[in-house]
């Protein structure tokens, strides 16, 4: 067995590395462009004055990251060669996302709202694998040109991990002789929001509370008569743009149903793999990162006339970490290479408990790690001054969003106890 990263991707790494020190650092450090990165990055970033959203000039510099990587060839990577991608798969991916979080913070890769040179694009391969030709040929198109920005609205204020026991509904509606439907309920956590223009519904449109089938993704224009956002909600790493929206008697047609009416689940649930072990790599660049700034600080500060090093307070819980970061490494290398190798199906079959692994342990790991970077960095860790609080606080918010880990740990004692059919659901 070959544990070597392919010398395409390594040679991937050094291209990636050579474009952000050409075009995306000094796009950083212009400007005082460098505000939203340093101590006053949460200041700079968020317009505290208009409902906590982003601030205009915070994300005008993102998309022009964005066009600059695209340019260069590296914005869509992960996407098929029909839509100007390399299609280059999760191992790749995996190698990538760590390789940008293990820089810190930087314009090149802003995990605080999933902006990277280097793009994930779920929502297309949605599209790709269950839009209708009309709605490729718009949505597709729009959201990597721009002209589309398309919302995800799953949660409801009463339910989260429970998604099957939704309330909002959607009702057949004829309205001026045409098919449609009538929806009412409510989302929350609808991120990116305040800048899009469709949002993915989903809602129960026949069987019972509880039943996976009998959910159907609806495609609802934002400024549709009925659709109200409500409030922007504060969260633990500012600025927002989670929202709470109501959905009052909002009209959409049949061609608004994006997949199979009563079969929204597998749209939620296509493409929560690649997102969960790509997520995990991130973590764990993050993670790493944070270590190995404590183990050089460590090395340099010298209270009491001796390197903090020498202490075994100091050393054990980063050599700890250290040993965890290694294992987690090869152990979200190895399923991504496995992913690789399957279908989506088979990967939900075989190895969704291993993607599950990954990515919690991932994810906790970051916090451990950005908590000890603290801790070894005395008062300037917990200061602003240094990226550890920014990172914790982003991080310990995908132990929820990401799938919370009970529901991940829950699959993984699903499997280990045999309590999951064939299918992946419980029996």
């Amino acid at each position: 067995m070959d544990f070597r990263i392919p010398e395409w991707i390594e040679k991937k790494l050094e291209d990636i590395d050579e474009f952000i020190a050409r075009e995306i650092k000094p796009l950083e450090l212009e400007s005082d462009n460098i505000r939203f990165f340093d101590h006053r990055r949460e200041h700079a970033r968020t317009d505290w004055e208009n409902q906590g959203l982003p601030r205009k000039e915070w994300e005008d510099l993102l998309r022009e990251m964005r066009r600059r990587a695209d340019a260069a060839g590296f914005l869509r990577l992960a996407l098929p060669k029909d839509y100007g991608g390399e299609e280059i798969g999760n191992l790749a991916m995996a190698i990538i996302r760590e390789h940008l979080a293990a820089k810190g913070l930087g314009l090149h890769n802003d995990l605080q709202n999933e902006s990277s040179i280097v793009g994930n694009f779920p929502q297309v391969l949605m599209f790709r694998d269950f839009g209708t030709e009309a709605q490729k040929q718009e949505f597709i198109n729009g959201m990597l040109e721009g002209t589309h920005r398309v919302a995800f609205g799953l949660t409801e204020p009463d339910h989260g991990s429970d998604a099957t026991w939704m309330e909002t509904r959607g009702e057949k509606c004829v309205r001026d002789g045409v098919d449609g439907w009538l929806i009412n309920g409510e989302k929350m956590w609808n991120t990116g929001l305040h800048v899009a223009n469709y949002d993915m519904v989903f809602a129960r449109t026949s069987g019972k509370d509880g039943a996976a089938r009998g959910i159907t993704c609806f495609l609802v224009p934002t400024d549709a008569e009925g659709f109200k956002i409500e409030e922007y909600l504060w969260t633990f790493n500012m600025p927002t743009d989670h929202p709470r929206i109501s959905l009052t008697d909002v009209w959409v047609p049949d061609t608004a149903i994006l997949g199979e009416p009563d079969e929204g689940l597998a749209l939620a649930q296509h493409f929560v793999h690649e997102n969960r072990i790509r997520q995990a790599a991130s973590s764990l660049g993050a993670a790493q990162y944070c270590i190995d700034e404590a183990a050089a600080y460590a090395r340099r500060r010298k209270p009491f006339g001796k390197p903090l090093a020498q202490n075994q307070a100091i050393q054990f819980p980063l050599a700890e970490l250290h040993t965890e970061a290694a294992m987690l490494r090869a152990l979200i290398l190895q399923t991504a290479w496995e992913m690789d190798q399957m279908t989506h199906r088979e990967v939900a079959l075989k190895i969704s408990d291993r993607v599950a692994m990954c990515n919690y342990r991932a994810n906790r790991l970051c916090c451990e790690a950005a908590d000890r970077a603290m801790q070894v960095h005395g008062g300037m860790g917990y200061s602003r001054h240094k990226p550890f609080e920014h990172i914790y606080r982003h991080h310990r918010r995908y132990r929820i969003t990401e799938g919370a880990e009970e529901i991940q740990i829950r699959k993984v004692a699903g499997h280990l106890f045999g309590y999951m059919s064939r299918g992946g659901s419980e029996k």
